[in-house]
């Protein structure tokens, strides 16, 4: 039996947008994230991190900080709300044309957003049903990715979400949902759950 899922962006939607964050104690939960993805593990729903993290192919840091970063986000919700991420796909590939550097990560991928092969992923290794799932980012791209895989794509107005709808960033998308955060983005979903 599939069951939904909801698959959240890192930056921008879960933690402070901040760059490339160099060290783990800058990373930093937005206000509410933490008790919203409690609310969807109350309700028992899917909870998955979807983010591309292109520092390791960029040469800024390896592969093991960024598990670091992950490690410290975790426990930033754990502590705060109790909360917890069901599992966590990241993809830390670059294409060189977009400023890959390290050979050991510099490639196209079909993880790399607006590709969908993190979601595809996540739904073969746990019973996920994609055209059941929302994904909640901050980027057009996102929003991209959830349209082709059959999503919800929400837009939260924190990290590059504003700057995504005036145009200043990336290109115009056009998402199922405009939230100004997480915690709504959330109510929102259960809002949907209930006339899927």
């Amino acid at each position: 039996m599939t069951k939904p899922a909801v698959f959240l962006d890192r930056d921008g939607v879960l933690n402070i947008e901040a760059g490339y964050i160099h060290h783990v104690e800058d990373l930093h939960l937005i206000p509410g994230v933490a008790k919203a993805v409690r609310k969807l593990n109350d309700q028992q729903i899917f909870c998955c991190l979807v983010s591309n993290q292109s520092g390791p192919a960029r040469g800024y840091y390896g592969d093991n900080h960024v598990q670091a970063l992950h490690r410290r986000l975790c426990d930033l919700l754990h502590a705060e709300a109790g909360a917890k991420l069901d599992a966590l796909y990241y993809c830390p590939y670059l294409s060189p044309p977009e400023g890959g550097t390290d050979p050991e990560f510099t490639r196209w991928s079909t993880w790399r957003k607006p590709n969908t092969g993190m979601l595809v992923a996540a739904a073969w290794e746990h019973d996920l049903d994609l055209r059941q799932s929302f994904v909640v980012g901050d980027k057009a791209t996102d929003v991209d990715m959830a349209h082709n895989a059959g999503c919800v794509g929400i837009l939260v107005q924190t990290g590059y979400g504003s700057s995504v709808l005036s145009g200043a960033y990336q290109h115009h998308t056009r998402p199922d949902y405009i939230a100004p955060d997480l915690a709504v983005a959330v109510d929102w979903i259960f809002q949907q759950m209930g006339t899927l």
